[in-house]
């Protein structure tokens, strides 16, 4: 697909599938605080990557990878998003999730039934905690939290506590 961009001096027509989805936020996301965020979790996702392999049998229905289960609960406590199928949905219009994700501008967005089903049971193993507990250790090293100010939605706590 080929697009006019008019906010260029000369409208430059750019070919955004030969782009891909890395090179349009590559510019979008150079100063916004969720690539520092992007880069913790992949470093905790690597540390425990032998484990996702434990977790998951080669045979049976491929699932939605662990990592990015995982990455799409960071995001949705990041962003305050109430629900899997809400988050699903925005998948289809979000770049900014879908480069989080690692997800390529045409694959399909997750169907919500399989994405909370998977997310479910992914939470319920230790290994999310230990996900989380590492994110926000690397989170305050680099001095990026603080017990200053602290707000959260008590919906979603109490819709979490319920699991």
């Amino acid at each position: 697909m080929v697009v006019l961009v008019e906010d260029t001096p000369d409208h430059i027509l750019v070919d955004r599938e030969a782009e891909g989805i890395g090179n349009l936020l590559g510019d979008l996301t150079a100063a916004h605080p969720i690539r520092l965020i992007k880069s913790l979790a992949e470093i905790a996702l690597k540390e425990l990557s032998p484990l996702f392999e434990q977790m998951y049998s080669e045979v049976g229905r491929p699932s939605i990878p662990p990592e990015r289960l995982l990455k799409a609960s960071l995001l949705m406590a990041l962003y305050t998003v109430r629900s899997e199928r809400m988050f699903c949905e925005q998948l289809d219009y979000n770049l900014l999730f879908r480069w989080f994700l690692d997800l390529n501008w045409d694959e399909p967005a997750f169907d919500h039934s399989t994405f909370s089903r998977n997310r479910m049971r992914l939470l319920k193993h230790y290994v999310a905690g230990e996900f989380f507990r590492t994110v926000v250790s690397e989170a305050r090293e680099l001095k990026l939290t603080s017990d200053e100010h602290f707000t959260v939605d008590g919906t979603l706590i109490e819709a979490w506590a319920s699991l």
